[in-house]
């Protein structure tokens, strides 16, 4: 045995990293990349979304494409939410990949390309126990797996974010008229261009993926045409007033899509079984005993993660994902609850209990409030 320091690994890059340093971003880990936190003010970014339009960096993402003659018969095993829902290329559909526990292994979108071709997109963090997960999963199916770490990744999220993807990508492609979690590919200039309707905004939006080449170039083009630069902190608060799940916080290996506001996502047949299935059978017959819901704030404090919730006395749950609203100017979260909780409800911040609103999310959707502020 040595009795040597253990090396450090050092974080990973996407391919923009220079780029944040020239806009001079503050860089963090995240997820074991370094990362963009904001480019000075992340408020501003956060109000450059919901009334414009801003791009972020999320080449840290994971890009896995699957094909071969059994993909679609393995992807409905693998997923809780069921691929045959997609019958047109371009199609996407958001979804749990589960453990036979039911609990959530990730989040992803998965798009259909052809019957014998879906691309899934994974989270920063899990992506490398995602791939080693459907690796193993995928013994004796006649799948193929490739990880697509060539790709880049953009978001451009806002109420501006087509016009400013025909000005700077394509104008002859319909970005307008392509619906909601529906996707193009096209080439030009040589560049092969998957392009999604899709986002972690609450705002209209796209996800673009080319190789990591062009995706530096469409970047700068969008920075020199005044898109700005968005950080993962306001990521992060767009999200949450959108009512988005974060994978590690509001959804976990150890809970379940229904213990998660994610019921939704499960599809249930009497013919179709999938990884962790039984489980959630079982819980949906027995009774959920937690449930994920929204929390406004009724005075002054910030609702954080991990603060804890009481009903006359009793803990009742805790908060799950909390952060100060720049659109509403109140304090929002997510939860976890016990399904048998009665109001009214307290947090406890610092030591002291201060009243909670239940609400039901999204809190913003579109720049618009979607709850009673009081």
């Amino acid at each position: 045995m040595s009795d040597s320091p253990s090396a450090v690994v050092a974080n990973r890059r996407t391919p923009l990293y220079a780029d944040h340093q020239a806009l001079k971003g503050t860089l963090v880990g995240f997820g074991g990349w370094d990362m963009p936190l904001h480019y000075g003010s992340q408020v501003e970014e956060h109000h450059q979304v919901r009334r414009d339009c801003g791009v972020f960096d999320v080449s840290h993402m994971r890009v896995l494409d699957l094909t071969g003659a059994g993909v679609k018969d393995f992807l409905r095993h693998l997923l809780a939410n069921d691929v045959a829902k997609l019958t047109h290329p371009g199609q996407a559909l958001y979804g749990c990949m589960l453990n036979p526990a039911g609990g959530v292994i990730d989040d992803l979108i998965t798009y259909y390309v052809n019957d014998t071709h879906y691309r899934l997109v994974v989270n920063a963090g899990t992506a490398e126990g995602d791939l080693a997960w459907i690796n193993a999963q995928a013994a004796g199916h006649a799948v193929e797996i490739q990880n697509r770490t060539d790709l880049g990744l953009l978001a451009v999220q806002g109420p501006k974010a087509a016009a400013h993807i025909a000005a700077q990508l394509s104008a002859t492609q319909p970005w307008s008229a392509l619906k909601p979690f529906h996707s193009l590919r096209f080439s030009q200039a040589g560049t092969e261009w998957f392009v999604g309707r899709t986002g972690y905004t609450g705002e209209d939006g796209f996800e673009v993926m080319a190789d990591a080449p062009a995706i530096v170039a469409l970047w700068r083009r969008l920075i020199d045409a005044k898109v700005h630069p968005i950080g993962l902190g306001a990521r992060d608060t767009l999200r949450l007033e959108a009512g988005m799940n974060l994978f590690g916080q509001d959804m976990t290996p150890s809970t379940t899509p229904l213990e998660s506001g994610l019921g939704w996502t499960v599809a249930w047949s009497e013919t179709r079984d999938f990884i962790g299935k039984s489980a959630l059978s079982l819980q949906r017959q027995q009774g959920v005993g937690r449930r994920l819901t929204g929390l406004l704030l009724t005075g002054a404090g910030v609702l954080r993660a991990h603060q804890k919730l009481f009903s006359q006395g009793q803990e009742i749950g805790e908060i799950t994902s909390g952060t100060f609203s720049p659109t509403l100017q109140r304090s929002i979260a997510l939860a976890r609850v016990a399904t048998t909780a009665t109001t009214p409800w307290e947090v406890d911040i610092r030591a002291k209990r201060l009243p909670v609103v239940e609400v039901k999310p999204p809190f913003v959707r579109h720049g618009v409030a979607k709850i009673a502020l009081g």
